[in-house]
Parts: structure tokens; C-alpha cells; sequence
């Protein structure tokens, strides 16, 4: 299983963060060592002081493929869930102005945090409102509808890379709001009005 992780694909979190809108998707990897554990705490690694929470709609790939088509792309996931894409942003930053490799601060164990998984025919995926709250207040919002790349035009443009495979994961993107996370912090994420996600920070 691996996890496809898409940057910069709402416009305002791209600006917020001093980067270009691009005009195909950003992609990077998480390796599975980098799924939290079922009902586990996140606990801020030794190597960052400035860990980010990102909150995105998560995709999961129900039919195997390569070369796939956007018309057909909505053939081959069945389901959605929301995840947090903890980023080492101090370490993101220092990577990136040496131009290398973003992996050491996205794809750390722990760093992607993954709901269970819903029928996505009971979503409007169009039009799908998430958010996330730190101890109890709103610091995202998002709409699907503020995609740069929607669902199916991500799994036909990655899949021209990789071969995708069942129970792989799509990260989507997050919108702005990003932040910084202290020990002892509570995250909640919301999928509509249903809370799908309840985490503690260490």
C-alpha cells in the first residue's frame, strides 16, 4: 500500500505558503510506515519544533490500475475518508532551499492520520464540506469545490506514473488554515457534520 499525497491544491493554502498554483498536480509519497496507528496519539517527533497539521478528503483505491482515463477514473474508488498529512515544516523548509527531496518531513512514521473510510455514492464529492478544529476551534474549512485537481483528474494523472493498486491511499490536499501543533492539543475533523476523527497530540 502506498500513499500518493497531493501539494499545493487549493489555491489559498498554495499563497498562504508563498508558492506558485502549479498547472499539474504536485505529488509526493508516504511510505505505509506512516499510518498512525488506529486510535493512537500523535506524538511530535525530536527532529521538528514545528509540526503542521493538514487536513484533507482521502480517497481509497478499490480497483486497480495504469494509464487510467479521468472519465474512468471514478471506476476505481468506492470510498472516502478524511486524514491529516503532518508535515515537519522547519524541516520542509530547510530541504526545500536546498532543493532537495521534501520525504524526510512529510513521510515520517505517524504522519498521516486516516479516518475510517465511508460509500462515497453518499457524498456529493463536488461539493464536500470538511473542517478541523483545535481545541475546539475552527482553524480550517475547505470545499471540494476549491480543488485545483478534483479526485478523478488526480488518479488519471497519477496513475501515468505509478501503477495504483487496491487499498492504496489519495491524499487530496488541504486548504489554508495550516498550523502549528503543541503537545496536548486535541484535533477534531469533520466530514460534513459528522466527526470522523478525535486526536491527541504528545
Amino acid at each position: 500500500m502506498k500513499i500518493i499525497c497531493i501539494g499545493r491544491n487549493y489555491s489559498e493554502h498554495a499563497k498562504e505558503l508563498g508558492n506558485e498554483v502549479p498547472e499539474n498536480p504536485v505529488i509526493f509519497i508516504k511510505p505505509d510506515t506512516a499510518v498512525l496507528k488506529k486510535d493512537s496519539d500523535f506524538y511530535i517527533p525530536e527532529f521538528s519544533q514545528d509540526v503542521h497539521y493538514e487536513l484533507e478528503v482521502v480517497a481509497k483505491i478499490s480497483k486497480g490500475g495504469k494509464y487510467i482515463q479521468k472519465e474512468n477514473a471514478n471506476k476505481h474508488y468506492d470510498e472516502i475518508g478524511l486524514g491529516i498529512d503532518f508535515t515537519a515544516r522547519d524541516l520542509q523548509s530547510e530541504l526545500k532551499a536546498k532543493g532537495l527531496p521534501w520525504e524526510l518531513a512529510k513521510g515520517f512514521d505517524g504522519s498521516a492520520v486516516v479516518t475510517d473510510f465511508f460509500n462515497k455514492s453518499d457524498y456529493d464529492l463536488s461539493s464536500l464540506n470538511f473542517s478541523l478544529t483545535k481545541n475546539g476551534e475552527k482553524v480550517q474549512t475547505g470545499n471540494t469545490r476549491d480543488m485545483i485537481f478534483d479526485i478523478d483528474s488526480i488518479i488519471a494523472f497519477a496513475s501515468q506514473y505509478f501503477t495504483l493498486r487496491v487499498g492504496d491511499l489519495i491524499f487530496t490536499g488541504t486548504p489554508k488554515g495550516v498550523g502549528k501543533v503543541e503537545e496536548n492539543d486535541i484535533l477534531e475533523g469533520f466530514l460534513e457534520d459528522k466527526k470522523l476523527l478525535s486526536l491527541r497530540i504528545q
